[in-house]
Formats: C-alpha cells, structure tokens, sequence
C-alpha cells in the first residue's frame, strides 16, 4: 500500500519533469511526510480545443466519487486494488476517464516485527536516480451540494493511488526481492511511455490499461533504492526532510 510519501520538489521542477504545464499561481506545499487527506499534486491530461494539454493540479488525497453524500468518504480511499479497481463502484467510473499520476519523490513502507509485539520499522523506498515516482492514479470531481453555485469551495478534486501485489520472492533484482519482503503490495509506478497510455483522455479501455500498468510495475521499481528511517516519520506531525535519512539498522 502508500499511506504516506515525499513531494518537496518546486513546482517548476514537476513541470518540467512531467512535460506539463501549470497555472501561473498553483502553488505546492512541500512535504516530507505526505499523508491522506493532505492536498497534493496530480497529473493529468484533458481535451481542450481540440488538442490534448497535460497539466498539473492540486487534489485532495482520499477519492471522494461523484454520488457520495459526504466528502469523508475519501477518508478510506486513498489506494484501489488494481485487482478490483474496474469494478468497485467508488472507482470503476473515474479509471475508464479520470486517469491521473501521483508524483513523489519516494514513499514510506514499514516492515512487520517477527512478532505481533515487534515494533514495525519504517523504510524510505525512492528511485536511485533520484528522480520522481508517477505512481498511477486516478481523480474525480465532487460537488458539495450544501454550498451555493459559484462558491469556489463547491467543487472538490481528489485523487487516489493504485496498488498491486508485491513483485514475487524470486525475482531477480535485488530490490525487488526487498520490496516483497517490505509489503505485500506495491503503489504501481509509472514508465515514461506508460504514463502517456495511461493518461490518454481518449483511452477508455479500462481493463486494458491496468493490466499494462501492472505488467510493467516490477520493471520500474527495479531502479529504486531502499533504506531505514528513524520512527519519527510515524507522526504526520514531523515534517522535514531529516524524515528520509538513513536510520541505523539492518533491513
């Protein structure tokens, strides 16, 4: 799963990174312990005259679909089951049409005690390369229909990330071997080339492209890195990027 992850860069820096573009005055709020309900950057493509633009947003991090008569609901979908996700009725709409990336800078993952009294360690998880993570994601709009038209706050954008099941115990990378034994699921990162599959607004072949996604997931997570952190990143409270240095310990 991802519960909680890194996104610091500056907003010029995801532009240029994502090939998108921005409003003028979208401002990101740094963050080295991201975590649900938090607003947080996403990427995305729309049909505008003709012509497809990629740009970046800010959306609440928990999906909230359109039928919800609340907006906490999003509370408890801040990941989807690439397993399920074309049939669950919370997210079965927005992955045929609503398809986004969710960029980080690495994500946080804590490894279970051998036994039930064990503290659980936490692990940074980032790519080598030091270069942002699109996991794939998707995004729906929510109107709050307590609020008057044309009151800003009437519409709501959130967002979700997609997981799957941890690459296999065998695997030949290193890193994926770590990554098995880290958690049983993985939030699903996005190649370059993927990224422009899975957020083509004119793709509705839904089932098609979470497979791909999934297929390619344990390719790219092959270039990341792994490394303990200190305990401190447990409290949303703590927030720098000492969060993401190295803790003594063995993995």
């Amino acid at each position: 799963m991802c519960g909680r992850y890194v996104m610091a860069k500056a907003i010029g820096d995801l532009v240029a990174e994502a090939e998108a573009e921005a409003d003028a005055n979208l401002e990101l709020r740094q963050s080295w312990n991201v975590a649900p309900t938090a607003d947080v950057p996403i990427v995305l493509e729309r049909i505008i005259d003709d012509a497809v633009r990629r740009q970046v947003h800010v959306a609440k991090w928990g999906l909230v679909p359109v039928w919800a008569k609340d907006s906490a609901v999003g509370v408890r979908a801040f990941n989807a089951r690439s397993e399920t996700v074309t049939e669950k009725p919370t997210f079965r709409s927005a992955v045929k049409a609503r398809r986004c990336a969710v960029p980080a800078e690495g994500y946080y993952e804590w490894l279970a005690g051998e036994t039930t009294k064990a503290k659980k360690r936490p692990f940074y998880v980032h790519p080598a390369d030091e270069s942002l993570i699109f996991f794939a994601g998707l995004y729906e709009w929510w109107k709050d229909h307590s609020k008057e038209d044309g009151d800003p706050e009437q519409w709501l954008l959130s967002t979700t990330i997609l997981t799957c099941p941890s690459p296999a115990v065998d695997a030949e990378s290193p890193v994926l071997r770590q990554l098995h034994g880290l958690h049983d699921r993985l939030p699903i990162p996005l190649s370059k080339d993927g990224m422009a599959e899975w957020l083509d607004p004119k793709d509705k072949n839904a089932v098609d492209l979470v497979e791909k996604v999934r297929a390619d997931a344990a390719e790219v997570a092959s270039g990341w890195e792994l490394r303990e952190v200190d305990a401190a990143v447990g409290n949303v409270r703590n927030n720098g990027p000492e969060l993401t240095e190295e803790h003594s310990g063995l993995f």
